[in-house]
């Protein structure tokens, strides 16, 4: 299998909309590559996601998970995947370790094993100083943090961080992205963004989205030089320039 992610001709479109979300998406998203989706708002970054993980069905296309469909594979995928949502998912008045223990039992881990994965997790984390506190009352990057390490206890293959660091002061997204590097080439990751500087400090291979299309894709050197820009903010605004051409 010469790809952990790839999209064939991937397109949804929502009923209430008279333009796809995301239009014929074709990525392919080598094992342990962090692969960064850059684009604003509405971009179509979320979709995306939300295919990929099988939470919604495509309009029309296929993606092959670990060469699953998700199509007709969407069990399979889910055992081998996970996401860090956008929105907050952790509840709010269990303790840090019970919405790790209790996202364990969700995927069926045996108690033993589940307190072992989850000390882990946490220690790996950072969030021992937490780990006893509710996670309502945690900051905006403790949670943030809290939100990856429950995406963390079914031991994925395929991790989808969905703007991680959305709402974050500056030093809380800096800690984040830390996090986020010590689990490159461990984990497939497709990481989706609209600040230029985290895609830029984290990302392997970059994909700059627009209105639901793929506008550019490579490294950042590749797309710096594809759009003779000193750098990728010019590059980004260059791209999506042209997009609005199209």
């Amino acid at each position: 299998m010469e790809y952990a992610i790839e999209t064939i001709h991937l397109e949804k479109v929502f009923k209430k909309e008279n333009t796809p979300a995301v239009k014929d998406l074709n990525l392919k998203i080598k094992e342990g590559e962090l692969y960064g989706l850059l684009g604003v708002n509405g971009a179509g970054k979320s979709t995306t996601i939300k295919m990929l993980s099988c939470l919604i069905k495509p309009t029309s296309g296929d993606a092959l998970i670990e060469g699953h469909s998700i199509l007709k594979e969407s069990d399979a995928i889910k055992s081998i995947s996970d996401t860090s949502p956008q929105e907050s998912a952790v509840a709010a008045n269990l303790t840090v370790k019970e919405n790790l223990l209790l996202m364990s039992s969700i995927y069926g881990k045996k108690k033993e094993d589940a307190k072992i994965k989850i000390a882990s997790i946490i220690s790996s984390m950072g969030l021992e100083e937490v780990a006893s506190k509710k996670a309502g009352k945690l900051s905006g990057g403790f949670q943030r943090r809290l939100s990856i390490a429950m995406a963390l206890t079914s031991d994925p293959k395929i991790l989808y961080l969905d703007e991680p660091t959305l709402g974050l002061d500056v030093l809380a997204r800096r800690e984040l992205w830390k996090i986020i590097l010590s689990l490159k080439g461990k984990k497939t990751i497709i990481l989706t963004s609209h600040y230029l500087e985290e895609v830029e400090a984290l990302a392997d291979r970059v994909g700059i989205i627009s209105k639901g299309v793929l506008l550019e894709e490579g490294t950042i050197p590749e797309i710096l030089k594809k759009n003779d820009s000193k750098n990728l903010e010019e590059a980004f605004i260059k791209a999506v320039g042209q997009g609005d051409l199209l």
